[in-house]
This record gives C-alpha cells, sequence and structure tokens, in this order.
C-alpha cells in the first residue's frame, strides 16, 4: 500500500497511517467537512430525501429512468421472492435462478448481440474479464477512463501485460500507440462509454473502426448510457435515440471486435451488471472469471427488478426517455442563459458545473445544501484540483417544482461565486 502514496512507511497502526497520510488527511476532511459526503439518508419520498431535519431534491440520483420508485417494478420483487427465496446463494457455476437465463436472452436481444454474462457490478467485471482478455499481451486505455477500469488494467499489467495509455477521445493516438504492439500479441483496447463526469459521448465508430483495423478487441463501459441512449431511429422521440440499448447501437454499429460491459445499477436501479459478448468468450468466462465461480450473486430482488425492468422499458420506455429529455433540457437551458461553463455537450442527463477554485467548493456545497439542493460534489481529492466542480444528475424521477427550483439555485449560486462562464478556460 505504501507504493501507491496512501500509507507512508510507519510502525504505527493501519487506521492511524492511514489517517495521517497526505490522502487519507485530504479524504477525511473532505467527509467531515460536507453533508452531502458520505451522509445518512433518513427518508425518501420520490425525488425528496430527507437528511437530518432537511429536505432536499434529489439530484445525485443515477436511477435516470426512475424504476426505483416504479410501482409496476417493486410489485415484481414479492412473487419472485416467495419463489426462489431472499437470496440465490449458489456461485453462478454451481446454479442459477431460471431469472438469470431470463434476463440474459431478453438482454441480449434489446442489445442486438450475440449473447450476454450477467455478474453483480461492473467493477466484477473489470477486475476479472479485463485481465482475461489481455492475456499477457497489450493494453491501450484512454487516459480518462474510470478508476475501476484502471484497476482492472492494473491486474492485467501485474500479470505481464504491457500498458500504453492514449489521449483521451482521441482515435488517432489511439491508433498510433496500437502500431507499436508486438505482432500477433494481445490487444485490449478498453475505454468509457457515456462520460460519467461530463455526459459526453466519444465517437464509438472511429474507435470501431482503429481496433478493427489493428487487430484490436474495443472493450467499453457504459454504465451511464445503458437505459438512456440507443439505436436511431426516424421516428425516435428524442436524440437520445431508441430502446436504451447502449451505446454501441447508438452509434449504428455491431458487436464484432467489440465487448460491452454495462450495469443495471443506474438506469434500472437493480444490482445486477453484464457483458455483451459471443458465446463462446462467455463459455470461457465460466471457468475463468472468479466472479462467474466463487462470488455470491445478486439478490432475488435485483434479477426480478432488472426483468421487469425491460418489460417496462419495452411498454413505456419511450414516454419516460422523452420525460427525462425534456426535463434534462430544461436545466441545460437554465445553464446556458446564464452564460455558465459547463462540460456537457451531448444534452444527456449529466450536467457538470466547474468550480471557479478548487477550495471554493466547499462553500458552494454548503450553499446548495442551504437551498435544498443536493448534488455529487466532484471534490478533490476524489477529483484533480482542475476538474472541482458539482455534478447535477437528471432523473425522469424528478418533478418539474423541483426542476424550478433547481433553475433559481444555479442563478443563485452562479452571482454569489462567480462560477467560471462558457468560453473561459479552465482552471490550473
Amino acid at each position: 500500500m505504501t507504493a501507491t502514496g496512501l500509507l507512508p512507511p510507519s510502525g504505527a497502526p493501519v487506521s492511524e497511517q492511514v489517517r495521517k497520510s497526505p490522502r487519507g488527511a485530504d479524504l477525511e476532511r473532505l467527509r467531515s467537512s460536507h453533508r452531502m459526503m458520505d451522509a445518512v439518508i433518513d427518508e425518501v419520498r420520490g425525488r425528496w430525501i430527507r437528511v437530518g431535519d432537511q429536505w432536499l431534491a434529489d439530484f445525485a440520483s443515477c436511477n435516470y429512468l426512475g424504476f426505483d420508485l416504479d410501482e409496476e417494478i417493486i410489485a415484481s420483487i414479492e412473487p419472485a421472492v416467495r419463489r426462489w427465496g431472499t437470496h440465490p446463494s449458489w456461485s453462478r457455476l454451481l446454479g442459477s435462478p431460471r431469472l438469470y437465463c431470463d434476463i440474459e436472452e431478453q438482454l441480449a436481444d434489446l442489445l442486438g448481440a450475440a449473447d450476454t454474462l450477467l455478474l453483480p457490478t461492473i467493477t466484477h467485471i473489470h477486475t476479472a474479464v479485463i485481465p482475461l482478455l489481455a492475456a499477457g499481451g497489450w493494453v491501450f486505455i484512454d487516459a480518462q477512463a474510470h478508476k475501476t477500469i484502471y484497476d482492472g488494467v492494473g491486474i492485467a499489467v501485474g500479470e505481464g501485460a504491457t500498458l500504453r495509455r492514449f489521449r483521451h477521445d482521441d482515435s488517432d493516438d489511439l491508433a498510433a500507440k496500437l502500431s507499436e504492439a508486438t505482432p500477433g500479441a494481445a490487444r485490449l483496447v478498453c475505454m468509457d462509454g457515456v462520460n460519467s463526469m461530463t455526459g459526453n459521448v466519444p465517437d464509438v465508430a472511429a474507435f470501431i473502426r482503429v481496433t478493427r483495423d489493428h487487430g484490436a478487441t474495443l472493450y467499453i463501459d457504459d454504465a451511464h448510457g445503458f437505459g438512456v441512449i440507443g439505436e436511431r431511429t426516424p421516428d425516435e422521440a428524442t436524440p437520445y435515440g431508441s430502446r436504451g440499448n447502449g451505446i454501441v447501437r447508438h452509434c449504428g454499429e455491431g458487436y464484432e471486435d467489440v465487448i460491452l460491459v454495462a450495469g443495471f445499477s443506474k438506469a434500472y436501479s437493480s444490482l445486477l451488471a453484464y457483458l455483451a459478448l459471443p458465446t463462446a468468450l462467455k463459455n470461457q468466462l465460466k471457468v475463468g472469471a472468479p466472479p462467474y465461480l466463487y462470488s455470491g450473486p445478486s439478490p432475488t430482488a435485483s434479477l426480478a427488478t432488472a426483468l421487469a425492468g425491460l418489460r417496462v422499458n419495452a411498454a413505456r420506455g419511450e414516454e419516460i426517455r422523452a420525460s427525462l429529455h425534456r426535463k434534462t433540457a430544461r436545466v441545460l437551458g437554465a445553464v446556458h442563459a446564464l452564460g455558465l461553463r459547463t462540460l456537457n455537450r451531448s444534452g444527456l442527463p449529466i450536467v457538470e458545473i466547474p468550480a471557479r477554485r478548487p477550495e471554493q467548493i466547499d462553500a458552494v456545497g454548503e450553499f446548495l445544501f442551504d437551498r435544498g439542493i443536493y448534488v455529487t460534489l466532484a471534490a478533490y481529492p476524489l477529483v484533480p484540483r482542475s476538474e472541482v466542480g458539482f455534478r447535477v444528475q437528471v432523473t425522469a424521477a424528478n418533478t418539474d417544482e423541483q426542476i424550478d427550483l433547481l433553475c433559481t439555485v444555479l442563478g443563485e449560486v452562479a452571482e454569489r461565486f462567480a462560477l467560471p462562464v462558457s468560453g473561459e478556460p479552465p482552471s490550473p
């Protein structure tokens, strides 16, 4: 652990070493100084949450489609639990409730993929599957990829893979890096789909062309895209596309030499994740991926709500995404009317607003909390100092009243804290 910079070399107890390390001290200050960090939420009423005595409009939730509050989905839990019990405690290698098979079949049909494999979380998938796919060859990773992808790549490097980083969302730089790889060695390219901080969508079609030209496999984590964006159609209700079947279909591509990883924990509000992949690779992972062999599976309630969510998506998904798009457009309209700088260029429901100075975020967070707005704080050391700000996540379950309140408070924050304006360069 000392090598990571978390712990100083010392004979002191581990807890004391962590607390006194520079990063540990920063994290403790962050935890203790922000009411929106490590908070205990005492009550939920729709997208109103209560923290202590304060009710707040929740714009920190990633339940984009509002499935966590959908009565039809909630009603699916009890019958499944009555039939299967609260938790199927076999590892998947030993046995899978029929719910798994039903979800995998319906999910493959929705995605237009050859097959799918369900595992508990995306983090499980990254740390288990990336090293297997890298196979001691070459791994190429987007410089701004999610930390959990980096964790999986780190394991692959520890098992002999060679690492190369390419510039964020730069397929030309990736092509140059791929040319360095040893002929005949495995080549795995890892990147995010919809970016979890900016809400922006990479040019996946360009990355697919580059990886196919170089005999590489493209591995995409689309945690924040699945359920929200999907295939483009002439009669689509919004620019998000249709069916919510993820970034590969949104970009008009197929799955040849592409592995899509995403989860149900965001848009579908269930503890479950998946890979879209060829059946032959699925069967290899069944005997090679530790989460399939050894991990406890997702609870029955998550399996039931994922299956019900697929039904709701088919029946009402376009209406729900249209509502989400409309509410997000209102928020972005207010941000643009105020002249504020935002990293969001896509119109998707992740709206990051930078702070002018890193130390300003403490006061900004307190002001938002006092005005009844709950957001995701992007504070140092969780992000680099140059990326400090706050992130608004809009969901279909947010009410128009809450959107009104948010837009009003954004104006107050902009005036009180002189937030960066559009066109202003990022802080150093």
